[in-house]
């Protein structure tokens, strides 16, 4: 009777009850860990791009033999570890230092160069990919601070500024031989190239623009404009890129090392624009070209400045009215040096337009040149007279029956 009593006594546990899982001891408490993050989904973190393999001891080059000396099977992973040794860095600031090391990096890098331009020696895509990398483990790096901050200041020719030699350029210059015969060579298939020198890599090419060093922008300049014709699907990111340097160099920049190797290449890329043409190129020259009248060291770019707008002009004579109007935009009250300038692209221009688009600026051309006459600047003068004899004489007659003078 009594065990019967007990039984009754002991009540079945609820279903809530009896998931309740144990409440853990003291004993177990350690092996509890609160991360509140873990109630969210986990999230794959990417892992970086795999790196080239660079030897740690920068003291210890090992010597090679050249490509073609080994068996065919063999040359693969030749080439493979002649670009690792490739990637050791220096400091070219002492000559003194590594000099053996350096000599065997140099030579390394001009057989690359030769096995390239050759064409005879064909890369797969992981040889295609390290190589890349290789360059640009070598050229992207960070750039000295500029020996002078205001360099277009009034009264300051920047020509005299003393030209910086970057040390290490004798082997950058066989990293960038080394670029542009990949590029350029027809063994290069650019399907498989776009994939290494994508949007980055040409960002990266782009910032180096900065550099002080004039061999290197030269250099710059050539490897971007051949990426512009050989690459198809960068051509609109990169004329995107350079508008918006030169929209920071017109805004917020005093100075900008690049800019006459940037307007040389837009040079290029403006000969072949095809009419009608596209709105996007129109508004470059109103929104960028023509600005660019306005820096205080447009002197030191105005040849290539001026390159550009006339080719717009040529391409489509209807913009010469846009042109002529915007220069006097950005007329000079009190340099004479840049208003003989100016004269002389106007010049070039109206020798290119057509009557109908004479009429509609020649009232504000005029009077511009009238002030221009009046200035006790003799050169100044003596361009200007150029300018009214490069007018066709009906079109000037119109002026002054008008009293624009």
């Amino acid at each position: 009777m009594f065990n019967k009593i007990m039984k009754r006594g002991q009540k079945k546990p609820s279903k809530s009850e009896a998931a309740e899982p144990p409440v853990p001891t003291a004993a177990a408490a350690p092996e509890v860990t609160v991360n509140h993050a873990s109630r969210m989904p986990a999230i794959p973190v990417p892992q970086p791009a795999p790196c080239l393999s660079v030897p740690q001891n920068p003291g210890v080059v090992e010597v090679l033999p050249m490509v073609k000396d080994v068996a065919l099977p063999e040359r693969h992973n030749i080439f493979i570890r002649k670009v690792h040794v490739c990637c050791i860095q220096f400091d070219f600031t002492d000559m003194m230092k590594s000099v053996r090391e350096k000599e065997i990096k140099r030579q390394t890098i001009a057989e690359l160069v030769d096995l390239v331009q050759s064409g005879s020696f064909k890369m797969n895509e992981i040889m295609q990919e390290e190589m890349v990398k290789m360059i640009a483990l070598n050229i992207f790096r960070c750039l000295p601070p500029p020996p002078h901050e205001n360099a277009c200041s009034e009264g300051r020719d920047p020509e005299e500024d003393e030209m910086f030699m970057d040390p290490n350029w004798p082997h950058l210059q066989l990293v960038y031989d080394l670029l542009l015969r990949y590029v350029v060579s027809s063994e290069t298939d650019t399907k498989i190239a776009k994939r290494y020198i994508d949007h980055s890599f040409v960002m990266k090419l782009l910032n180096l623009f900065e550099s002080e060093d004039p061999r290197e922008r030269e250099y710059l300049k050539t490897a971007l404009h051949r990426i512009y014709g050989r690459f198809m699907i960068h051509r609109p990111f990169i004329r995107n890129a350079i508008n918006n340097i030169l929209y920071r160099f017109i805004f917020e920049m005093a100075r900008y090392n690049g800019i006459i190797e940037l307007l040389e290449i837009l040079g290029s890329i403006i000969t072949g624009y095809v009419l009608p043409m596209k709105e996007e190129h129109k508004l470059f020259l109103v929104r960028i070209l023509i600005p660019l009248h306005k820096s205080k060291c447009v002197a030191t770019y105005h040849l290539q400045l001026s390159h550009c707008i006339t080719q717009f002009v040529e391409k489509d004579y209807r913009l010469a009215d846009i042109v002529i109007k915007g220069v006097l935009k950005y007329w000079p009250i009190s340099n004479c040096g840049k208003e003989v300038l100016f004269l002389g692209e106007l010049e070039e221009v109206l020798e290119l337009t057509q009557s109908a688009e004479f009429q509609r600026c020649m009232v504000p051309l005029f009077k511009q040149i009238g002030r221009s006459i009046n200035s006790p600047n003799f050169q100044a003068v003596r361009a200007e007279s150029t300018v009214l004899f490069c007018v066709k004489p009906k079109k000037s007659c119109m002026a002054l029956h008008r009293g624009s003078i």
